[in-house]
């Protein structure tokens, strides 16, 4: 499980210049921006925020993520 006073701090990579990028919890594996949808896997309880990971998962409804989510 991911720090709750990391979750606290992480923003969206993509949105944080622009926007504020809140991330909320989903699946207990997943980080999806409030911004802009964009989704980050939580992989051995590391987020991983790069926005080309988002990328695979982009158009993927949140309730359609894998859980587990796939190793890179």
């Amino acid at each position: 499980m991911v720090n709750p006073e990391l979750l606290e701090i992480l923003r969206c990579p993509a949105c944080v210049r622009e926007r504020d990028g809140l991330l909320t919890l989903t699946h207990e594996t997943w980080l999806i921006c409030q911004d802009c949808g964009r989704k980050y896997p939580i992989v051995d309880d590391i987020p991983v925020m790069l926005i080309d990971e988002d990328d695979k998962w982009l158009s993927t409804a949140a309730e359609a993520l894998p859980v587990p989510p796939p190793a890179r």
